[in-house]
């Protein structure tokens, strides 16, 4: 089975000047949670719901004053939209990510697959092994007094 038909594609693009506050409102009304944002229909980084309480929140950022730019993540990992499933698990486990963006063979933006799309359609001990890799590696959090 291929990605094509797993990914989601109603997904939600900002661009990188907009604010962090309604992105947040965007992630709450659509029930989401990441956010691409793209500048000339380019990918140039993604938000996550943990990027806006680490870097906005936590780093002591207002909300209304401060834009995508400046808490996204700039790296942005994808697939092919004819990758297969357990290709993209993999690339998922070896990257340590839960979410990639899926380019067509145009390198056109045509949806997002996340590791719960794949749990729905894949072999559950491929799903389990790469979540725990993606867990058990994952940097933690940095606390401050």
């Amino acid at each position: 089975m291929t990605i094509k038909n797993i990914m989601s594609t109603n997904v939600e693009v900002v661009s990188p000047d907009a604010l962090i506050e309604e992105v947040a409102k965007r992630m709450l009304q659509r029930d989401c949670g990441c956010i691409l944002v793209a500048k000339d229909d380019r990918l140039v980084g993604i938000i996550t719901d943990r990027d806006i309480a680490v870097r906005c929140v936590a780093g002591g950022k207002i909300t209304a004053e401060t834009t995508a730019a400046q808490v996204m993540s700039p790296e942005i990992l994808y697939c092919r939209d004819t990758d297969t499933r357990d290709a993209v698990t993999k690339n998922m486990g070896e990257n340590r990510v839960r979410r990639l963006a899926v380019l067509d063979a145009d390198k056109r933006l045509v949806g997002l697959v996340m590791l719960g799309d794949l749990s729905k359609h894949s072999n559950f001990p491929l799903i389990g092994e790469t979540l725990g890799i993606i867990c058990r590696d994952a940097a933690p959090i940095p606390r401050t007094a």
